[in-house]
């Protein structure tokens, strides 16, 4: 397979003649061990080109709403726990549902790409912006009448306030995701990650300007901080569309908007529907974990301990998120090129990977345990309770290593339908029960609720394993074709049409 740097032929072509070559040797048979390391390399190149920007845009924009959280946290403990109380309740929700959503883009146009059907990938693209705009319109209701469900898992009148009153602040800025995300999507299946990294770093210092004026110059309080994050994540959407309908890199995939995108909606939807259930189950099992603590006693400072546990526990995830898109794409691309063995071969490596990373990071977070619990807080009651809370989060970052990585392999193999059905026994059947005994019915408290959530990943974890280990990956390249082939049908029909 030869040295990536030895070759004059364009990047995309090179990892498609590369794969080519990979599936046969994969084919001939056992492989020498030196054949093996080189295409470990090989597929480890592939994986960071894609993964390093991938995990930049994840995190800079998760950090958007880190910032704003942190400098609310010094306005007060009441005032972190109504901001806290929205993140989890009403954010939460709307995350799991757009996630979820746009993994089907990701799915579909991942396998387009890899089968050389540029043309549909625009129309997907569309078809999910219209209905995740639809979605988003929707949320922004549930975040405007949000006070009653936060009084409805026990959160104080003041707390239920603060938290409705900064959720209204933050309509303009669902809209703003459901637009992004589907977009975001779009640009990862064909590998135009790079772009993205860099908007997101500079949005991200944009928005660290703004928040220190708005928070620490002009005062304007709670409102102030949700205004600024909503149009942070606007002037995000902007720079991306501008992008995609502008840039060279995307004229082959974006060919401009057009009314074909509301014909087929039924059928893109079924599929974003099982995306969304798969990825809600997940994300609400974990901001569920946090509403019970409002159940505890003295639960402001429970609140606020396990919301900075959170925090820290999404950072890593949305560092495996980003890894877990490169392997969904790297998986699509070869399910749709029709390579099941490079398929099978990238998902040994971006787990290997993945792994090796979340161990480092986990042992980080143990060892500085004590400074990390100060970063959000200065209530010494909070600190010492996030402080003890460090090791769960540690063992809960080594599971994170595996498990969001084979939800990543899910999503470009189509696979969401299968795994919301795990996703409901090991999360609701096993973890959360679990956690409410050993949270309510023993000395534990928050950290038996943590437990409970610990116990529902690993048997997520092992179900997926086992599911990917028994996966006929010549199959999977069947159904990719057939995904790809339905849609190219419709599109040319819709061309005939017009």
């Amino acid at each position: 397979m030869g040295d990536a740097g030895t070759s004059s032929v364009p990047l995309l072509v090179d990892i498609d003649e590369r794969s080519r070559a990979a599936e046969e040797l994969f084919e001939s048979g056992p492989v020498p061990c030196r054949e093996l390391v080189r295409a470990t390399v090989w597929e480890s190149k592939n994986l960071w080109r894609l993964s390093w920007a991938s995990i930049i845009v994840q995190v800079f924009n998760f950090s958007l709403s880190l910032v704003t959280q942190m400098f609310v946290g010094h306005l007060g403990s009441t005032a972190l726990a109504g901001v806290s109380i929205a993140n989890v309740g009403i954010q939460g929700l709307a995350l799991g549902i757009m996630m979820g959503m746009a993994s089907a883009v990701q799915t579909v146009c991942g396998q387009a790409f890899g089968a050389k059907k540029y043309g549909i990938m625009g129309t997907v693209l569309q078809r999910a912006l219209i209905l995740q705009l639809i979605v988003g319109v929707a949320m922004g209701f549930v975040y405007w009448y949000s006070g009653p469900f936060f009084r409805l898992v026990r959160q104080s009148e003041e707390v239920s306030a603060i938290g409705q009153y900064y959720a209204r602040g933050l309509v303009p800025q669902i809209i703003a995701y459901a637009i992004y995300l589907p977009m975001q999507r779009f640009l990862q299946a064909q590998n135009v990650i790079n772009p993205m990294a860099y908007v997101a770093v500079g949005v991200f210092i944009f928005h660290l300007l703004l928040s220190w004026v708005v928070m620490s110059v002009l005062k304007l309080g709670v409102l102030g901080a949700a205004l600024s994050l909503s149009f942070s994540w606007w002037v995000l959407v902007i720079s991306t569309w501008l992008y995609i309908v502008f840039s060279p890199s995307c004229r082959d995939t974006w060919t401009g908007l057009s009314i074909r995108a509301f014909t087929g909606l039924w059928s893109y939807f079924k599929l974003t529907a099982a995306s969304a259930v798969m990825l809600c189950l997940e994300i609400w099992y974990n901001q569920g974990i946090v509403l019970l603590t409002g159940f505890l006693s003295d639960p402001e400072i429970s609140l606020d301990s396990i919301s900075i546990i959170t925090n820290y526990l999404a950072w890593d995830m949305m560092i495996m998120l980003g890894l877990s898109n490169a392997g969904s794409v790297r998986i699509g691309n070869e399910l749709g090129a029709a390579h099941p063995r490079v398929a099978k071969f990238s998902v040994a490596v971006v787990v290997g990977t993945s792994v090796v990373i979340n161990t480092i990071i986990a042992a980080i977070f143990l060892i500085f345990r004590v400074a990390l619990s100060k970063l959000y807080t200065s209530s010494d009651e909070v600190i010492s309770m996030v402080s003890n809370l460090m090791p769960l989060l540690s063992f809960s970052i080594f599971l994170n290593g595996i498990q969001p990585i084979l939800s990543g392999v899910a999503i470009g193999s189509g696979w969401q339908a299968i795994v919301a059905y795990v996703n409901v026994g090991a999360y609701y059947l096993i973890g959360l029960p679990i956690g409410c005994v050993l949270g309510f019915k023993t000395s534990l408290g928050v950290a038996g609720i943590w437990w409970g959530m610990i116990i529902g990943v690993l048997v997520q974890t092992l179900t997926l394993i086992i599911i990917t280990a028994r996966t006929n990956w010549n199959r999977e390249v069947e159904k990719a074709v057939q995904r790809v082939r339905r849609a190219g049908e419709e599109e040319a029909l819709l061309r005939l049409k017009a």
